[in-house]
């Protein structure tokens, strides 16, 4: 999945500022539950391997990815100015949900197109934090995913998601996402509600490097 990245240094240049990590970025449509969700699991994981830096942006669908290209080009230009092969980042995901957008299968073709990577919820993010408690196999509003994930949670009116009491249900959410899509790709709906692949971002965060 991840592109392979060359640690040799140019006869002439500086040597990286730091040890080679495999660097990540995550573009969030959401500006506060998902960047804080992948904080948080970035610390519960404790992979110093895997250096995550993520934006909240708060755009969605085509404006999103168009966001994330622009911050990979920011990136490359600091590699050439800095001299330094480390700033370059190895992944890019979107984080987006379907909900409503009009205009999803023109953003993940841009997104193929640029090596860019989706982690994509049907109806919403909040299904992802369902799934550490239950299989939720019917179709779901994403109204109704954000209450009942709200509380299951034990979350009253509009506060934030403890996102720290999903930690000890994560295995069980991988197995249930894996599980949706298989159902879904079986169906010929690969992206049907419900449905998600945070987990292979998840995962990613997890197991990069590990042997």
């Amino acid at each position: 999945m991840a592109r392979a990245r060359d640690r040799s240094v140019a006869l002439g240049r500086r040597r990286p500022s730091r040890d080679p990590k495999h660097r990540m970025l995550l573009v969030c449509e959401g500006t506060k539950t998902e960047p804080l969700y992948f904080k948080y699991l970035q610390h519960a994981f404790r992979n110093r391997l895997v250096q995550v830096e993520i934006a909240g942006e708060g755009k969605a669908s085509v404006a999103l990815v168009k966001r994330a290209l622009e911050l990979r080009s920011e990136a490359e230009r600091e590699v050439r100015a800095q001299r330094d092969e480390n700033l370059r980042f190895d992944e890019v995901w979107c984080v987006c949900d379907v909900d409503e957008h009009r205009h999803l299968d023109q953003a993940l073709e841009l997104a193929a197109a640029n090596d860019i990577l989706i982690a994509l919820s049907n109806p919403c993010f909040e299904l992802w934090a369902l799934l550490h408690f239950q299989l939720q196999s019917k179709a779901i509003h994403r109204h109704d995913a954000q209450r009942l994930a709200k509380e299951l949670l034990g979350v009253k009116e509009d506060k934030l998601l403890p996102l720290d009491r999903l930690h000890h249900g994560y295995a069980d959410a991988v197995r249930r996402a894996q599980s949706l899509r298989k159902t879904a790709q079986s169906m010929g709906a690969p992206r049907r509600n419900p449905s998600t692949n945070v987990d292979e971002l998840t995962e990613q965060i997890r197991r990069f490097g590990q042997p």
